[in-house]
C-alpha cells in the first residue's frame, strides 16, 4: 500500500534534465524548520494511492521521461520499493528525492533507480538541531556512503538558513563532501512561503557563500528564494 498525498502532473526542475511528474509521499520521521511540505509529515496526508500513479502515468507514456518520488520521506513507507518496480515496468525510469533517514531501505530501491537527490542538512554532528532527531546525522551519513558506492548518479543539496547554518558550516559541509567523492552539490536558499513560520523570514545570496566552495564540485548550482 502506498499513501501518496499529491501527483505534479509536469516538472522539469525535479531531476535536472528530465521531463517528469512528481509523486508526494506522505511520512517522514523529521522536523526540519523550513520544510515546505511540513503538511505530509503525517502518513494521513495521502489520499491517493498507487493505483492513482499507475492510471496517470498510462496517459503519459512518450510524454514523460520518469516519475520522481518525493515527499515527506519516501522510504519511510515500505511499499515504495514495488512501485518503484511497477514505474518500472511500464516503461518510466524512476528518481528518488530523500532526507536519508532510512540507509537500508535506500540500498534495496538503488537498483531502481536512474537518479537521487539527497538532502545534506548539516555537519554530521549538528543534525539533530535540524530535524530533532537524535542520530538522524548518522543515518543521512550512511545513506551518503551507500549511495556513492552504488555509482547511481546523484545529487547533494543542502537548504541554508543562516539561523541554522554558518559560512563556516557550509565549509564543513562542503569539503566532506567533496573529500568523499560527491560531484555534484546546490545550495538551496530558504524559502519562507509554505513552511510553518518556525525560522525569521531571512535569506542568504550567493555573495554569502564562502568563494572557494563551488570549485570544489564539478557541478555546483545557488538556487535562490
Amino acid at each position: 500500500m502506498l499513501r501518496i498525498a499529491g501527483i505534479q502532473p509536469f516538472s522539469t526542475i525535479d531531476w535536472p534534465g528530465k521531463l517528469v511528474c512528481v509523486a508526494f509521499l506522505a511520512g517522514c520521521p523529521w522536523r526540519c524548520p523550513y520544510c515546505q511540505n511540513a503538511a505530509l509529515r503525517s502518513f494521513d496526508a495521502g489520499e491517493l494511492g498507487e493505483e492513482d500513479l499507475v492510471t496517470f502515468l498510462q496517459t503519459r507514456r512518450g510524454l514523460l521521461d520518469g516519475v520522481v518520488f518525493s515527499g515527506g520521506e519516501p522510504l519511510a513507507q515500505e511499499g515504495v520499493l514495488d512501485a518503484m518496480v511497477h514505474v518500472r515496468e511500464l516503461g518510466f525510469q524512476v528518481a528518488l528525492h530523500t532526507c536519508g533517514a532510512y540507509p537500508e531501505r535506500l540500498r534495496t530501491t538503488l537498483p531502481e533507480l536512474s537518479w537521487v537527490g539527497l538532502d545534506v542538512k548539516a555537519p554530521w554532528e549538528k543534525y539533530e538541531r535540524i530535524t530533532g532527531l537524535p542520530g538522524s546525522g548518522a543515518s543521512a551519513q550512511a545513506s551518503l556512503d551507500i549511495l556513492l558506492s552504488s555509482g547511481v548518479p546523484m545529487e547533494a543539496r543542502t537548504t541554508w538558513h543562516p539561523a541554522l547554518l554558518s559560512a563556516d558550516d557550509l565549509r564543513t559541509i562542503a569539503y566532506d563532501l567533496a573529500e568523499r567523492g560527491v560531484r555534484s552539490w546546490a545550495v538551496q536558499a530558504y524559502r519562507h512561503t509554505g513552511t510553518r513560520g518556525e525560522l525569521p523570514d531571512e535569506t542568504v545570496y550567493p555573495s554569502d557563500l564562502p568563494a572557494e566552495l563551488p570549485a570544489l564540485f564539478e557541478h555546483f548550482e545557488f538556487r535562490r528564494a
